[in-house]
């Protein structure tokens, strides 16, 4: 997987109005992973794209009308079927953290990248969604190391409000397979 300008190369790029400036000096070292699908439960559509775009039609469903105001963000989405779509490049600050506490440090938005599997808590994620995550965790890694020590779900860092990706997440499975991405990178 290649990079130019924050930005994976060969992908779907769908940029948002939604994100800014990470803080002076500020440079990645936290991955956080989502999970989301529009309207609730369903998959495929162009919802998601026009949540993080603020395009989102409220009445083309009645639960958009409660969300379709929201200005909010990831830096990608990884779909059932594997297809990447990029928002915000990666050196940029999406808006998908809200508010958000990780080892201490508030703000998460400033210091991580946000990645969104279309998915729910209890549904468990297809294979070509871990194959996914993990090659782009493990060229996440190459650019921003602290990231390969700072992995965490929505749910770890606003247990309060947020419960993605949820149980049906095999963290054992996806910190085997980025361990072993990255010691093939090594060899």
């Amino acid at each position: 997987m290649q990079l130019k300008n924050g930005w994976l190369v060969g992908i779907k790029h769908l940029p948002s109005p939604h994100f800014d400036c990470r803080p002076e000096e500020e440079t990645p070292s936290l991955l956080v992973v989502h999970n989301i699908s529009l309207p609730p439960g369903e998959f495929g559509g162009p919802w998601i794209d026009a949540l993080f775009s603020g395009t989102l039609d409220p009445a083309a469903h009645p639960y958009f009308a409660d969300i379709a105001h929201l200005r909010v963000s990831a830096h990608c989405l990884i779909r059932r079927d594997g297809e990447i779509v990029q928002y915000v490049p990666f050196d940029k600050r999406a808006w998908h953290a809200g508010i958000s506490l990780y080892q201490g440090r508030e703000r998460c938005n400033d210091f991580s990248i946000g990645i969104e599997l279309e998915g729910t808590d209890m549904l468990p994620y297809s294979d070509v969604q871990y194959q996914q995550l993990t090659a782009i965790t493990a060229r996440l890694i190459d650019i921003y190391p602290a990231i390969a020590d700072h992995i965490a779900g929505h749910c770890d860092i606003a247990p309060e409000r947020k419960t993605d990706p949820g149980p049906a997440f095999d963290w054992p499975r996806f910190r085997h397979l980025v361990e072993v991405m990255s010691n093939k990178e090594r060899e």
